[in-house]
């Protein structure tokens, strides 16, 4: 059974995930916008979580919180957006960005 409001994958497709502190979340999109990439996408805007560089969990003692950008592009928009977290980490060191892909299935 196919959904019918699911982007088509093919064999070339990436899902590409985006995790970040919220406070890079202006300068990411702006960076998307800027390399028209990356325009049909999934933010879940407000995450909690622990990684490398603290926890995140939106209360009093660990006050801030991460957002998670999910995409599913060409090979060729992945690289960009690995570039554009690349980019962002050496200006932000310590804002916790992380870039994951994985090969879309063709069902």
């Amino acid at each position: 059974m196919s959904d019918h409001n699911t982007a088509p994958t093919t064999p070339d497709t990436v899902r590409v995930e985006v995790i970040a502190n919220r406070s890079v979340q202006e300068d990411f999109f702006e960076r998307l916008k800027d390399a028209n990439i990356g325009t049909h996408y999934t933010l879940y805007p407000v995450v909690q979580g622990a990684g490398d560089n603290g926890p995140r969990r939106g209360d009093h003692i660990w006050p801030e919180e991460n957002f998670v950008y999910v995409t599913y592009v060409d090979i060729t928009e992945a690289r960009t957006i690995r570039t554009i977290t690349a980019d962002l980490t050496r200006i932000f060191p310590t804002e916790g960005i992380r870039f994951f892909a994985a090969q879309g299935l063709h069902v």
